[in-house]
């Protein structure tokens, strides 16, 4: 498996991939692609990987800069990470992960947040912080963060507005 950089040749195949990843998870509202489109054309990407295959892309992760208290922090989200569903729980998304986390920290992050499942995110690092406040939550535990330094910012965290808006 290769883990690289997205080029414009992948635009379609991760907007298949997205779409068929989050197909029919209740999580979801079916706007992961939309967002991962509006993150793109927006500039605001500010890390995209796939994960390939025999050729093939079979994982997507988007990082993008968020904002705490209406400032840049160097704060990154993760999200949304998509993984072919007949290869899920193999090691694609965990490694896209991995990896995503290594290289925003080489660009200088201070730090990262999500929106997602404790059980799966917490072996990465991640974990609930109450000084980090995202409304969106539907459970305060589902939203996480991993400082890469002792700093733990107070605030309300905002998403890039391609998570926001309406499809």
């Amino acid at each position: 498996m290769l883990i690289r950089d997205e080029v414009p040749e992948d635009t379609q195949a991760i907007e298949a991939l997205t779409v068929v990843a989050f197909k029919d998870k209740p999580y979801s509202a079916g706007t992961e692609y939309i967002i991962v489109n509006r993150l793109r054309d927006a500039g605001a990407l500010a890390l995209s990987l796939v994960a390939e295959l025999d050729g093939k892309i079979v994982g997507h992760v988007a990082f993008s800069l968020v904002t705490i208290n209406e400032e840049d922090k160097g704060w990154y989200g993760l999200g949304p990470i998509s993984v072919q569903p007949e290869l899920q729980k193999q090691g694609i998304g965990s490694k896209l992960i991995q990896i995503g986390l290594a290289r925003i920290l080489e660009m200088g992050a201070r730090g990262c947040i999500l929106l997602g499942n404790p059980e799966y995110y917490q072996r990465f690092g991640f974990r609930s912080y109450p000084e980090l406040i995202y409304e969106g939550s539907p459970a305060p535990e589902d939203f996480m963060a991993i400082p890469f330094y002792n700093e733990i910012p107070n605030g309300q965290v905002e998403y890039h507005i391609a998570f926001y808006t309406s499809p």
